[in-house]
């Protein structure tokens, strides 16, 4: 017969081990909501971006029109209607 003793601090890390394993759970878990809400401020950063790049266009050729004669004719704004947001 074998003299079997059982590790006495076997049940400590275990326990240790598991409660690292619930906290990596949990970081986890937040790490996840935050790259989806990540993912959603750059959705409409891009949608801002892009809006913004419009408009400056639109500012460039009403304010600044390719000729430059001293008679401007009216700026119609047909080409820059405001985007729908």
């Amino acid at each position: 017969m074998l003299n079997w003793r059982r590790d006495p601090g076997y049940d400590q890390r275990m326990s240790e081990i598991e409660s690292a394993i619930e906290q990596i759970e949990k970081e986890t878990k937040q790490i996840e909501k935050e790259t989806e809400q990540l993912r959603r401020e750059n959705a409409r950063l891009k949608q801002l971006n892009a809006r913004t790049k419009h408009l400056l266009s639109c500012v460039d050729q009403l304010c600044f029109p390719p000729d430059s004669s001293s008679t401007h004719p009216p700026a119609t704004g047909s080409d820059c209607k405001p985007s729908s947001p």
